[in-house]
């Protein structure tokens, strides 16, 4: 697991909140792409939200499991995932954003290495906290579509850190709250138990049209990997967060 080495002095800024609609667009495989231009979301701060939360089932299965302990051998069976209370799983999601700016500067916004962005200067992107153990909150990151311009694309990722690969049993999913319009919703659904990195969405400024589109593609490696899926050309080396 790794980080771009290079970071931009974060500015102090002040976050819009974005509008919280009561509808939403939910990005699918057959409506994988949506217009922020068309929505009328070309200002102030896009918010990229990620929560996520064990699913129902398996707390559920673990309880069953835990009654029907007849069978010793069943006591040195390892659990794949354990989980602190029904809202938490013990799997640490981090988001980050890579990202390639007009004038060809390429880098990563992420918690590893502390490479939180910028949202007043370049990279324009700037990862607000780090949520490591699934709170209602999650972590976000916001961009700065006022300076649009600057932006030829990103790419959102999810990646677990630092513990069991459990995706399929963890309930994730990564909202879009733009200043203006009715927030994006991407579920990551799909089954990939051994995946250690999902590549969510990406964000490309096309003749001037800024299109989010989902990508929904885990793989088993980290940002290196996402980073040759996607044409990055970064050098990538071990990272670590601080540990709290």
């Amino acid at each position: 697991m790794g980080f771009f080495d290079g970071l931009w002095p974060g500015r102090a800024a002040q976050f819009d909140s974005g509008n919280s609609t009561s509808s939403a667009i939910v990005l699918s495989k057959r409506n994988a792409t949506v217009s922020l231009n068309k929505q009328g979301a070309l200002s102030g701060n896009l918010r990229v939200n990620l929560s996520w939360r064990m699913r129902t089932s398996d707390i559920e299965g673990r309880s069953r499991r835990s009654g029907r302990l007849r069978n010793p051998l069943q006591f040195f069976q390892p659990e794949v995932v354990q989980a602190h209370t029904q809202g938490v799983v013990n799997v640490d999601l981090d988001l980050g954003c890579m990202y390639e700016l007009a004038d060809g500067t390429k880098g990563v916004v992420q918690p590893l290495g502390g490479l939180l962005g910028d949202l007043n200067g370049p990279p324009y992107v700037r990862l607000s906290g780090d949520d490591r153990f699934g709170a209602p909150s999650g972590e976000t990151v916001y961009v700065n579509l006022d300076q649009r311009d600057q932006i030829k694309r990103l790419l959102f990722f999810v990646y677990i850190y630092d513990r069991t690969p459990a995706f399929d049993r963890t309930h994730a999913k990564v909202t879009l709250y733009p200043g203006n319009g009715p927030r994006i919703e991407i579920e990551l659904d799909e089954r990939a138990p051994q995946a250690r990195s999902c590549a969510v969405f990406t964000v490309e400024n096309v003749k001037d049209e800024l299109i989010v589109r989902r990508e929904v593609k885990f793989v088993y490696g980290f940002q290196s990997e996402l980073d040759r899926l996607y044409g990055y050309g970064m050098q990538w080396g071990r990272g670590y967060k601080t540990r709290t």
